[in-house]
């Protein structure tokens, strides 16, 4: 998901501010030097550096490698973002193979067959954990990469919808008005599937005490212009696992041939080695299609997804482009075209180099930590813990404050005085028809080990005990500076005003999109 940026307007690159910003302090007796000794000792140091046009002059190397470097160091520390799924940590071997691809053109079969062999691979051993059929030689199962679960998820929207209109074309019925079932608390790029391929959204709503989809509401939902239910294998919000085999057995109780589609970004990585007896993949008739995102519990780097789809029925062929190289087709479906191969070859080598017992280490750990961290927050600390223990859901830890006590202060404030230290934990409203929680959401991921859980422990205890002692107003403007000058910079200085006013997605409604 990347935001819009907007091109400054002459107004605004001539205003107070903007002169300021690109003032530079070197004069007539600075020397204009291509080279020097040390980078803070040229007159790049003492210049601003270029925002809105590119400069008409060169600059070495390594001073401009520095000067990026130094801006960038005012992001947040990765290894503290505790708000996104996404790997922050890889072996160095696995790093090297990845530098060492990135001058690789992913589509170019033709130069670079052996990348897209590893990519088949790779879908081979993904489409066999989750549980692909192998039994027929003419049917056989596909799957592609993709640039995250995004790009899958407009993948299998497609296909789906392709799939129902073909039908209905055949039978000489309507085909304009497709509906696609879901759960409210999805993540937005489910709403960006539907939006734009002109597919009207069907939502199970949350409740206060039910975080997923219910299954017998989602499926009383369907018609005869439903292309598929989406079911979430592990939601942004609580990380808890909706029931894909009470929506599976509904429809064929019911005689219903709608397919499901299995949003697996998240927990498809790992509820295959915690709850490998769990029945959510295509050991159920009615699921499909699958993704997942290689980048996050698959433990590469951003940005990789995968989807899986049971046969070629569930994909139409006019979807499909054929892609010549050395003499044979490529069948190709994708939305984007070049890309580099690394992440690819990234998730090639986390799958051989861990291996099942591997992850299973992986995934046992980030469990075992997480129910810790649950167990801490609610017997010392007080907190109502939202998420799922034991396996049950993502190794996540969703947690409020408790509404029985009464506190002048809620989980942003948390949030914000965490901040000071580093961390980076959301706090956020739920979905549509429960808004009115609050919530915290910390994500255990690979490198996220007992001693910097402890230390993240201390310093919750430290904010509440910190905002337990402070003012009713003292909070608000703290919360305010933290949200003027940290966590909404960025946004602020690029945000987008033609826009500003959409009603149309869930966020306008109560729902915090949580961050994934």
């Amino acid at each position: 998901m990347v935001h819009l940026s907007t091109i400054k307007t002459d107004a605004e690159q001539s205003s107070s501010i903007g002169e300021l910003l690109r003032l530079s302090l070197a004069d007539e007796n600075t020397p204009n030097d291509s080279y020097t000794s040390s980078v803070y000792g040229s007159r790049y140091a003492l210049e601003a550096l270029p925002t809105n046009e590119m400069p008409e002059e060169e600059m070495p190397k390594d001073i401009a490698y520095r000067l990026i470097r130094d801006d960038l160091s005012l992001d947040g520390n990765p290894m503290l973002n505790l708000a996104s799924f996404v790997t922050t940590y890889m072996e160095d071997e696995a790093e090297r193979l990845m530098v060492e691809g990135l001058s690789k053109n992913f589509i170019d079969y033709e130069e670079y067959p052996q990348s897209a062999e590893i990519q088949n691979r790779c879908v081979n051993m993904i489409g066999k954990l989750f549980h692909a059929p192998t039994d027929d030689e003419s049917n056989h199962s596909i799957g592609t990469s993709t640039v995250g679960s995004s790009e899958a998820i407009m993948l299998a929207t497609l296909a789906m919808k392709k799939k129902w209109s073909n039908e209905r074309k055949a039978a000489g019925k309507p085909f304009d008005k497709p509906n696609l079932v879901m759960n409210a608390a999805v993540q937005v790029c489910w709403e960006k599937a539907a939006r734009y391929f002109d597919v009207e959204e069907r939502y199970v709503y949350c409740t206060a005490d039910r975080y997923v989809i219910d299954p017998a509401e989602a499926v009383d939902l369907v018609d005869e212009n439903t292309i598929g239910i989406c079911a979430i294998l592990g939601t942004t919000y609580t990380g808890e696992y909706e029931d894909v085999k009470a929506i599976n057995d509904l429809l064929v109780e019911k005689g219903l041939d709608t397919p499901i589609h299995v949003d697996a970004a998240s927990g498809g990585f790992v509820a295959p080695f915690v709850k490998p007896e769990l029945e959510w993949d295509f050991r159920l008739p009615r699921v499909v299609s699958i993704n997942v995102s290689g980048h996050k519990y698959g433990l590469v780097y951003p940005g990789v997804g995968w989807i899986v789809w049971r046969s070629p029925e569930y994909l139409p062929k006019e979807l499909v482009f054929n892609i010549n190289y050395l003499g044979a087709d490529q069948a190709s479906f994708t939305l984007n075209f070049s890309k580099g191969a690394s992440q690819v070859i990234g998730q090639y080598y986390q799958l051989i180099r861990l291996g099942k017992r591997g992850y299973t280490k992986i995934m046992t750990n980030l469990t075992t930590i997480a129910d810790y961290f649950s167990m801490i927050l609610e017997k010392r600390l007080g907190f109502i813990v939202m998420s799922k223990g034991n396996g049950d859901g993502l190794p996540l830890v969703a947690f409020r404050l408790d509404p029985a006590r009464d506190r002048h202060y809620d989980e942003f404030a948390i949030a914000h005085h965490l901040r000071e230290r580093g961390w980076i934990i959301p706090a956020y409203t739920m979905a549509p028809h429960s808004e009115r929680l609050k919530l915290m959401r910390i994500v255990i991921r690979e490198d996220f080990t007992k001693p910097r859980c402890d230390i993240l422990l201390l310093d919750i205890k430290h904010a509440v005990d910190a905002l337990d002692a402070m003012e009713p107003k003292d909070i608000e403007k703290h919360a305010e500076l933290v949200q003027r000058t940290v966590t909404n910079h960025g946004r602020r200085r690029n945000r987008n005003h033609h826009y500003k006013g959409e009603t149309h997605s869930l966020a306008k409604h109560g729902k915090s999109q949580a961050i994934c």
